[in-house]
């Protein structure tokens, strides 16, 4: 039979197909032939097809993958989008139908799209063919995993006819604003390493069509949230993601998810009154939108009224009751209540009232940090570290170093998350386990990520004020002066990690790491000629 394969082969790419080389062969082997050829040609025609699908801009071509998003996650907040928020319901259906396909339901997925199209067609008419395209090139993608060859040409043939609208569309796809806009969204939902495409995406999507309520709200939301991962400069009074909330509520004066964040922007620098009239306003606005029920909670909490935040946050859970977010907020809103029950003395005296109220109020906080992080074990990686230093607080050190080492052994977490556990885990091996030595090691790997960052600065801060108690207790401390010299290097002060590391050096001059890293460190100064020899 082997041979007979490797005949068929042969004669399929000779072309003895074609010449009735077949009317002399066995029925088996000719068949046989047949099939080969058929399979030749029908993958070929897949390849072809592919080509051209890669060319297309939707969901299947943008950033996030399989790899990079939590899809139970994603979905499970998709589904509470389309059950609380009509508006927007073409976005989500599309990004749904992207999930649903990677989960192999593509069957699913092809009747999101159904219903992503026809609410454009009810909704949209006048604007239908910029908004469809997407929606358009997700079906042909869908199809084409389903191995429907045809219908995914039918979906490039229909994209081909419309972008002929277009005068700088290419053949299958046009950059237009509805496009760059969704795509701008998309990038947004998905993860954080994406959240500067997403700016890029937005901000083209504005330079033609500035009024739009949508881009404008989309680019508001990225630049808060780069803010974050950024810190906001001292002194500041005004950041641009607040300009622009500002921006979305000039066009939609109604926005009530604008509104609430906007206000806790406010509150950050202790604009109170602005921000109160607009979380309460927003509250009038949208009473049944989770998002803001949601960002509305947060600045209660913020503001200390507690029982007010888990009032809203439980009315969303009445209508999103799998939202990982809001189990999260709700397990902060009674941590935050545990922490002021601290400060009064009676609270390790088991007969007080207090003392039971905080064991409750803990096993309220861990209760629903767990609701948070188990579904998303691998993805809600803050939830799991405040589980654990809910678990510190009451001094259940098992589960906490239990939690630190599973999050430690993870692969593949985002840059930022592993910046959050080494912190954390360097604090609890400073505070708790009294070790100097492991929490410079642990900030030292958040800092290695990213000095720059919030959680990056924070490492630094810590690891100096470890270095500097070091040092007066013993000035001749070698690995003070060599964690000092690192600290240097990856914040690029190359003339001071040099002193740093001749200071460790002269005191430890068998150590090959000191002489290594100046050695690379004068080498770089040389070349670059950062400063005279």
């Amino acid at each position: 039979m082997g041979l007979v394969c490797v005949v068929t082969e042969a004669a399929c790419h000779l072309g003895f197909v074609q010449r009735g080389w077949l009317k002399s062969c066995s029925p088996l082997l000719a068949e046989t032939c047949r099939a080969w050829a058929r399979k030749i040609s029908s993958d070929q025609e897949k390849d072809l097809l592919k080509v051209k699908l890669e060319q297309l801009e939707c969901h299947f071509t943008w950033g996030p993958q399989k790899e990079n998003i939590d899809l139970d996650d994603m979905k499970q907040r998709l589904e509470d989008s389309i059950q609380t928020n009509e508006k927007y319901q073409p976005r989500y259906y599309n990004q749904l139908a992207f999930v649903n396909c990677l989960q192999g339901n593509c069957e699913a997925a092809i009747q999101n799209l159904k219903e992503a199209e026809n609410f454009l067609r009810e909704n949209h008419e006048d604007k239908f063919n910029k908004r469809i395209i997407i929606t358009f090139g997700n079906y042909a993608w869908i199809y084409y995993h389903m191995g429907q060859l045809t219908e995914a040409q039918s979906y490039l043939d229909k994209l081909e006819t419309i972008c002929k609208q277009f005068p700088d569309a290419s053949r299958y796809t046009a950059m237009i604003p509805a496009v760059n806009g969704e795509k701008g969204w998309s990038l947004l939902k998905s993860a954080a390493q994406y959240y500067e495409e997403a700016k890029g995406c937005f901000q083209k999507a504005l330079e033609e069509d500035p009024d739009n309520v949508e881009w404008n709200d989309g680019y508001a939301i990225v630049l808060s949230r780069l803010e974050t991962f950024s810190g906001t400069p001292e002194k500041c009074e005004s950041t641009q993601s607040m300009k622009q909330f500002r921006r979305v509520l000039e066009l939609d004066p109604d926005h009530g998810e604008a509104m609430v964040l906007l206000a806790l922007k406010l509150q950050e620098f202790n604009q109170i009154e602005e921000a109160l009239e607009l979380v309460e306003k927003a509250l009038q606005k949208s009473p049944d939108l989770p998002h803001v029920l949601r960002y509305a909670a947060k600045f209660y909490r913020l503001k200390g009224d507690v029982e007010k935040a888990v009032e809203l946050l439980k009315k969303g859970l009445e209508m999103t009751p799998h939202s990982t977010i809001l189990h999260h907020q709700i397990g902060l809103c009674y941590r935050k209540q545990v922490l002021s029950l601290i400060k009064k003395p009676c609270r390790k005296r088991p007969g007080d009232p207090a003392f039971q109220q905080r064991a409750e109020l803990i096993e309220l906080c861990k209760d629903h940090f767990k609701k948070a992080f188990e579904p998303r074990p691998l993805t809600f990686i803050r939830a799991q570290l405040d589980y654990a230093r809910i678990c510190s607080l009451n001094e259940e050190y098992e589960n906490v170093e239990e939690t630190y080492n599973n999050l430690l052994k993870s692969k593949d977490i985002p840059p930022r998350n592993k910046q959050e556990i080494c912190l954390d885990v360097g604090l609890f091996e400073l505070r708790e386990k009294k070790s100097e030595s492991n929490a410079i090691t642990h900030f030292l790997e958040g800092m290695k990520v990213d000095s720059n960052s919030t959680e990056g600065k924070k490492c630094c801060e810590r690891l100096k004020s470890i270095v500097e108690r070091q040092l007066s207790r013993n000035p001749k401390n070698s690995k003070a002066h060599g964690v000092l010299g690192l600290m240097h290097q990856l914040d690029g002060k190359k003339r001071e990690a040099v002193e740093s590391f001749e200071k460790a050096f002269k005191l430890d001059p068998d150590n090959e790491e000191y002489l290594s890293a100046l050695c690379e460190l004068r080498l770089s100064i040389s070349v670059n000629n950062d400063f005279p020899n």
